[in-house]
C-alpha cells in the first residue's frame, strides 16, 4: 500500500533516533532511502492507488512523477551522507539522520495529498525539517541562514494558508460546499467564484513560489544554500523545490479549470522572467561558488514557471526540466560540498585548482556547470530547447528573446566563477590536502551524471509516459 511510503520513513526515523551508534544511523538513512525508491518504482509501475482507504491520498500523474524524482534524489543524498557524516565525526548526527527521514516521509505525503489542506500541512512539515538540517554546522552564519529561511518560509506558508481559505470560499460561493479536494475543485471549476479564485491563486502562487525560490521571494536561498552542507543543498534544490512546484501545479490546474488559465499563465511568465533576470544579475562577478548555485536554482525555478506560463508543449518541457534540474543539482551541490571541505572556503580567492586537488569532484563540478547551463548532450539542453521552441511556435517573440539573453548572461557569469574554482594551482594548504575522495562521496554524483546523460540522449519510455500523463493532467 502506498501509505507505507509515509509510514516506513517515519518508523525508520524513530529507529535512527533511538540507535546509539553514530556510525549506524547514516546506514539506516541510506537503506531506508533504497527501500523507498524500490517501493516507489514498484508502486508507480503497477499503478497502485489508495482511494478506497483514504480518498485524500492518491498518486495522480503529478504525484507519480514527483515522488519518483524526490525518492531518487533522496537516495543519492542518503548514500552520500554516509561518507559525509563519517567525515564530520565531530558532529552528533542523531538529529540530522532523524530529520532526513522525516523529510522523506513528509515529501512523500505531499506527493500523495489530494486535499489542499493536507498538502499545506505536508509542505510546512517539510519546511521545519529542512530548517533543522540547515543548522547542522551550528555556527553563527548557519543560524542566521536558518532564521532567514524560517522567516521567509513563514510568510510564504501563511499566504498559502490564506489562499487555501480563499479557494474554499470560492467553492462555497459557487458550489455551496467549501471543498478542498482537488478532483472536486477541478470538476466544478466553471462554477467556482472567479474573483475569489483569482485572489486565491495569487496568494498560493506567492506562498508556494516562496518555497520554490521564485524572485522576488528568493531572498532566503543565497544564505541557506551558501551555509548548508552540500547534501542539504542538494535536497533543497532537487527535493524541496520539486515539492513546491508540484503544489503550485495542482493549484494552477484548479485555476485553469475555473477559466483563469490565461490570468495564471501571465503571472507565471512574469515571475519566470523576473527570476531569470535576477539570477543573471547576481551571478555576474559572484565570488562565493555555493551562493552561485543558489542563484542557479532561482534561474531554473524561473524556467519552470516560464514553461508552464507559455503553455502547450512547454508544459511537457517544464516537467522534463524539473527532472533534469533536480539531477544536475545533485551533481553540483555534492561536488561543491567536497570542494568546500577540501579548501575550507567557499570564496574563489581561496579556492583554485579544484581539478588538481580533487580530480573527480572538480571535474564533476565543471561537468555539472556545463549541464545546468544547457550544453549538449545533457538533459537540460533538451528541456530548455523545447521551451524555446514552444515560445517561438506560439509567436511569443519577446519572451523567446529575453529567455535567450538571460541564458547567455547566466552562462557567462556562472562560467567565470566555475572556471576560477576548477582551474589553476591549488593553494599550499596542509589541512586541505588531507581530504580524500572516498567512493561514498563520489559515486552518487556519477549516478546523477549517468541519469542526466541518459535524459539528454534517450528518455526511457516509462519516464516519457510519466511526463506525458502529468502534462495531460495540466491541459497540455
Amino acid at each position: 500500500m502506498i501509505v507505507s511510503l509515509i509510514l516506513v520513513p517515519l518508523v525508520a526515523a524513530l529507529v535512527a533516533f533511538i540507535v546509539p551508534s553514530e556510525r549506524v544511523r547514516p546506514w539506516i538513512v541510506a537503506l531506508t532511502g533504497a527501500a523507498h525508491t524500490a517501493a516507489t518504482i514498484a508502486i508507480v509501475a503497477m499503478g497502485l492507488r489508495l482511494t478506497n482507504v483514504a480518498p485524500w491520498l492518491e498518486l495522480d500523474a503529478l504525484g507519480r512523477l514527483g515522488l519518483v524524482l524526490v525518492s531518487i534524489v533522496f537516495l543519492v543524498c542518503a548514500v552520500y551522507s554516509v561518507g559525509y557524516l563519517h567525515l564530520r565525526a565531530e558532529r552528533p548526527n542523531r538529529v540530522f539522520c532523524t530529520v532526513l527521514l522525516v523529510f522523506l516521509a513528509m515529501t512523500s505525503l505531499l506527493m500523495l495529498s489530494q486535499h489542499l489542506t493536507l498538502m499545506w500541512v505536508a509542505m510546512e512539515a517539510t519546511t521545519l525539517a529542512t530548517a533543522l538540517l540547515l543548522y547542522f554546522n551550528q555556527n553563527q552564519r548557519s543560524l542566521e541562514a536558518t532564521w532567514k529561511y524560517l522567516m521567509v518560509g513563514a510568510v510564504g506558508i501563511a499566504l498559502a494558508l490564506l489562499g487555501t481559505l480563499f479557494l474554499a470560499y470560492s467553492a462555497l460561493i459557487g458550489l455551496g460546499d467549501p471543498t478542498l479536494m482537488f478532483s472536486q475543485l477541478v470538476k466544478a471549476g466553471p462554477d467556482l467564484s472567479a474573483p475569489w479564485l483569482r485572489t486565491a491563486f495569487v496568494l498560493l502562487l506567492v506562498g508556494y513560489g516562496a518555497k520554490m525560490g521564485l524572485a522576488p521571494l528568493h531572498t532566503w536561498k543565497p544564505d541557506a544554500y551558501g551555509e548548508a552542507p552540500g547534501v542539504v543543498g542538494a535536497l533543497l534544490a532537487g527535493g524541496m523545490t520539486t515539492c513546491a512546484f508540484v503544489a503550485l501545479l495542482r493549484v494552477y490546474r484548479v485555476a485553469d479549470a475555473g477559466g483563469q488559465g490565461d490570468f495564471a499563465r501571465g503571472l507565471l511568465v512574469t515571475l519566470g522572467l523576473l527570476s531569470m533576470a535576477t539570477a543573471a544579475i547576481f551571478m555576474i562577478g559572484q565570488r562565493d561558488f555555493k551562493r552561485l548555485l543558489a542563484y542557479s536554482s532561482v534561474e531554473h525555478m524561473g524556467i519552470l514557471a516560464l514553461g508552464i506560463g507559455i503553455g502547450g508543449p512547454a508544459i511537457f518541457a517544464a516537467l522534463l526540466h524539473t527532472v533534469n534540474n533536480a539531477l544536475v543539482k545533485g551533481i553540483l551541490f555534492l561536488s561543491a560540498g567536497n570542494i568546500h571541505r577540501a579548501f575550507k572556503s567557499k570564496r574563489i580567492e581561496d579556492v583554485t585548482g579544484a581539478m588538481r586537488r580533487l580530480p573527480l569532484s572538480g571535474s564533476l563540478f565543471l561537468v555539472g556547470f556545463l549541464a545546468i547551463t544547457g550544453a549538449p548532450p545533457f538533459g537540460p539542453f533538451v528541456s530548455e530547447l523545447l521551451i524555446l521552441t514552444a515560445a517561438i511556435d506560439a509567436h511569443r517573440w519577446v519572451i523567446a528573446a529575453l529567455y535567450l539573453i538571460f541564458l547567455a548572461v547566466i552562462f557567462i557569469g556562472m562560467g567565470s566563477t566555475v572556471l576560477a574554482v576548477v582551474q589553476g594551482e591549488p593553494p599550499n594548504d596542509g589541512d586541505g590536502t588531507k581530504f580524500r575522495e572516498s567512493p561514498l562521496r563520489v559515486m552518487p554524483m556519477f549516478a546523477c551524471l549517468a541519469l542526466v546523460l541518459m535524459m539528454g540522449v534517450w528518455i526511457p519510455e516509462p519516464v516519457t509516459d510519466l511526463l506525458y500523463a502529468a502534462a495531460r493532467l495540466l491541459g497540455a
